[in-house]
């Protein structure tokens, strides 16, 4: 597979991404602070993994759910600047029994591209939440 994006920015600090039909504006400058960064927009890169995996395997280990959610966050080295550690919790509510959070998380870990992507190069912790317990 093969995936394409097209970025722009100005000298005034304005800043896209285009990705098929979608439109990221994101932050070029310290000073924009409301904006996200590249750091941010990996990380939501690898968030956007973990949920696209939920409803993968829900086709495939036939259970079905109410929603997923997930938390981020990165911690970033100075030199050479870089994220060394990753940590996220998934948040599923669902009360279909055949829903096995262990073997989902197995499968996320194992078969997500971001999330194998980035664990070659930094350490990633998490956890799966059923129904908040």
């Amino acid at each position: 597979m093969k995936y394409t994006i097209h970025g722009k920015s100005n000298s005034d600090g304005s800043a896209e991404l285009r990705a098929k039909g979608s439109k990221y504006a994101f932050g070029i400058k310290a000073e924009q602070a409301d904006l996200a960064g590249p750091a941010e927009l990996l990380l939501s890169a690898f968030a956007a993994c973990c949920l696209k995996n939920v409803e993968r395997f829900a086709s495939i280990l036939k259970y079905t759910y109410e929603e997923a959610e997930i938390e981020v966050s990165g911690t970033r080295q100075e030199k050479p600047p870089m994220f060394t550690k990753i940590n996220f919790t998934l948040h599923i509510k669902s009360t279909d029994p055949n829903l096995n959070p262990d073997l989902l998380f197995k499968n996320i870990q194992k078969f997500g591209t971001i999330y194998n992507t980035l664990n070659a190069v930094c350490e990633i912790n998490g956890q799966l939440k059923l129904n908040d317990q």
